[in-house]
């Protein structure tokens, strides 16, 4: 991974800093899941996501969406 480059003015005070793009995409997914689990309910429905082992097709879930908006 880069490296973090800070940006000073001229009193040499940091005013910016330019992170590279693999350490950006990492603290914006730590933000977001400290969001999340601030929610009971969320942390629970993530942590019973994670412990999951199986799941659905994406056909099989889309289905009964399909059927639902064409009788709209």
């Amino acid at each position: 991974m880069g490296q973090v480059q800070y940006i000073s003015d001229e009193n040499n005070t940091v005013t910016a800093v330019i992170v590279p793009i693999d350490l950006w995409h990492e603290l914006q997914a730590e933000k977001e899941t400290a969001y999340l689990l601030k929610s009971e309910t969320m942390r629970e429905r993530l942590l019973a996501a994670r412990r999951r082992k199986t799941g659905i097709p994406f056909e099989e879930a889309n289905d009964p969406l399909d059927e639902r908006v064409q009788t709209l």
